[in-house]
Formats: structure tokens, C-alpha cells, sequence
């Protein structure tokens, strides 16, 4: 690296404890980047809620973790809810902690999707940066983006353009993809497995449309994630002949990855506009090639008839069809792109230099 190291704050989500699953992509996006930036030789410091396992040993990473209250997530708020922080609230102290430690600090990267950080950049001294998570989902939230894109929207990346173009932008966005550790997914040459599906199991997900598919099939469906509405997967299970879902609960890389790519193929079924889509990444580095709606972040991430088949959103006859065709397609494609495009010593090296786009002085000043 031919430019100084940076000593860099990052702040995780203030849901759940890093390796307890209820951060969702967030946890597996803040662990893939604390790995390639320490790898590129930067010193790290994680502030993250109390419970935390730090992503990785390192004498350049410090974890700071601490107590409080879970934020509610903007993901199931009305789109014109009001912002809201509980008593003893998780996310006022997470960021008191990380201001307090920046002061020796390059920069603090954000890795939650909520208000107060956003609205704290442009009032703090300390160079605050973003990760921007999700889409839009709320206008409190979108308002927030906008404005603080028009003060200064170097400080803010995004996953994909289907993410981006959810915002009021006055500039193109700044794409920084996502980033996965390689050596923890291994390549699974063999095409005549089980079908699979991954992600939180919640209605956003449409569990429902791949349990559909399998049904239609008389094939098992393997579902692997936390079922953060019991509900709904209650419902979901009762709609489909017995035996048909095989809960797999949440699992650590390492066992998911051995499970995710003995699957002919993964179903990705989102009813909004996903962000990115770690769980197809996940499968591809597998060697799975993915059926997906052709919505959001999983419509770029796919190659249509080479990594996998997109298809019309919300139609499963469709993706019935494309579920029997894609087993045509070679694995070894579907490796060789998250190699490519998506490895966390790529992800590292486009965010780092998008934090030091964004801490070039203009006209004089940050902002």
C-alpha cells in the first residue's frame, strides 16, 4: 500500500451482538471489511453493542462494546414514522463511545442504518462516513440522506445502483459493492443436490414463493436463517405440503457455506428492493448458481445464463421454470465472479479509497 495506514472507528449496527445473526448482512459486511482492512495494514477500532465477537484477532483491531437498549429497525417502520430512540438506547451510546474515541482517529465509518449519525455529520468535527445499508424504507430517513448528500455526499456509498437510485442524489453515487473472505466458502463441483434459501425469515424475504417452487417440484427446500417472524414462518410452513421446508436455523460461515454448496441451486425470492444480496454472493462463492427475481441488488449481482437466471418479480411459475433449467449451467462460473468482483480485499480497497476521496480538503475545507 503505497499510501500511511489509516487508524479508522467503525460502528456497527446497534441490533443485536456482532455473531448473533440479528444485525442481518450488516454483521457479514462489517466482518468481510474489518478483515480485508486489516489486511491492507490499516489500525481499526470497533465500537459495537455489548456480546460482541470481534471479526477477527488482530493487535490492530480494538473492540469496544457497549450496553443499552436494541434500536428498532427502520426495515418494518411505517414510511412515515417519526424517529424513535428508546430509553437507555443502544445507539445514542454507541456513538458517544465512538466520538469519543476519534479524536486520534482518520475517520469513523457507519455501518447502521438510522437517523442520528446522519444527522450528527455535518455537527461534529470528526469526519463521519457511511455505509448506507438499505433502501429507502422511511422519510425520515430519505430526507436525512438528501440532505446530507447535498452538505457534502462524498460521505456517503452505497452497495449497488438499484440501492442508490432509491435517494434524492444531486451527484452519481459513490458503488462500493460488498466483500466476502474467500478462503471461508469452498467451491462445491457437484449439480444434483437439494434446493436451498437463505436470509432472515421475515414477509420482506417471500420465503413463501420458493416454498411454492419446491412444492411444485415435490423437492425439500432447505432454509437457512434466524426466523425473526415466527408468524409468518408458521404460515409460510402451513401452505405447503408436510416436509416441504427444512429449517436449517442460523449458522456461522463455516458451516453454512458446507451445507449452502451441496445445493443444485439457491432461490432468492425478495418482495423489495434488497440492497445487494449477501446470501447470493454466499452461494456463488459455492459454486451454487442462483434463481432469483430480477429486483434490487440481486438483479446486478446475477449474470443472467451464466452465474444464474433472473426472472419477472413476484412471478413463481417463472421461477418454477427457471429452477429446473439452471442446474444446466457451469459452477465454476459462478466462483470465478465473487473472485472478480466481489472478494474482501476488493471491498476493502474501494472503500478505502472512498474515504480518501472523501477526506480530501475542498475549496478549503471538508464540506
Amino acid at each position: 500500500m503505497d499510501c500511511e495506514p489509516l487508524h479508522l472507528v467503525l460502528v456497527s449496527t446497534p441490533i443485536g451482538a456482532l455473531g448473533s445473526g440479528r444485525g442481518g448482512g450488516v454483521e457479514l459486511t462489517l466482518a468481510s471489511l474489518v478483515r480485508g482492512l486489516l489486511g491492507r495494514g490499516h489500525q481499526l477500532t470497533l465500537v459495537a453493542p455489548e456480546g460482541s465477537r470481534s471479526p477477527q484477532p488482530s493487535p490492530s483491531l480494538h473492540l469496544e462494546t457497549v450496553g443499552g437498549v436494541d434500536q428498532p429497525s427502520w426495515q418494518h417502520a411505517e414510511h412515515q414514522a417519526p424517529v424513535t430512540i428508546p430509553a437507555d438506547g443502544l445507539l445514542p451510546r454507541l456513538w458517544d463511545r465512538a466520538l469519543a474515541l476519534a479524536g486520534e482517529a482518520d475517520a469513523v465509518l457507519n455501518f447502521s442504518y438510522d437517523w442520528l449519525p446522519l444527522w450528527l455529520t455535518p455537527r461534529v468535527q470528526q469526519p463521519l462516513f457511511h455505509l448506507v445499508s438499505m433502501v429507502s424504507v422511511a422519510q425520515v430517513m430519505d430526507q436525512q440522506i438528501a440532505d446530507l448528500a447535498r452538505w457534502d455526499q462524498r460521505r456517503l456509498a452505497f452497495h449497488t445502483q438499484a440501492q442508490a437510485n432509491d435517494f434524492a442524489l444531486p451527484a452519481p453515487a459513490r458503488l462500493v459493492g460488498n466483500g466476502f473472505d474467500l478462503g471461508a466458502y469452498s467451491f462445491q463441483a457437484r449439480a444434483d443436490g437439494p434446493l436451498g434459501w437463505a436470509g432472515r425469515v421475515a414477509p420482506e424475504k417471500g420465503l413463501e414463493d420458493a416454498a411454492a417452487v419446491a412444492a411444485a417440484l415435490g423437492e425439500t427446500l432447505l432454509v437457512w436463517g434466524v426466523r425473526e417472524d415466527e408468524d409468518y414462518a408458521q404460515r409460510v410452513e402451513a401452505g405447503v405440503p408436510a416436509g416441504t421446508i427444512e429449517w436449517r436455523g442460523f449458522l456461522p460461515t463455516k458451516a453454512l457455506q458446507q451445507q449452502l454448496g451441496q445445493c443444485r441451486a439457491l432461490i432468492n425470492t425478495p418482495k423489495w428492493n434488497e440492497a445487494y444480496g449477501n446470501v447470493v454472493v454466499e452461494a456463488l462463492a459455492c459454486g451454487v448458481p442462483v434463481v432469483a427475481y430480477n429486483r434490487g441488488g440481486p438483479g446486478e449481482l446475477v449474470q443472467h445464463g451464466r452465474t444464474g437466471l433472473l426472472v419477472t418479480p413476484d412471478d413463481v411459475d417463472a421461477l418454477r421454470g427457471a429452477t429446473v433449467e439452471v442446474a444446466s449451467l457451469e459452477r465454476r462460473h459462478c466462483r470465478a465472479w465473487v473472485e472478480a468482483n466481489a472478494s474482501q480485499e476488493v471491498f476493502a480497497q474501494r472503500v478505502e479509497a472512498w474515504i480518501r476521496d472523501g477526506l480530501v480538503a475542498r475549496d478549503g475545507s471538508i464540506a
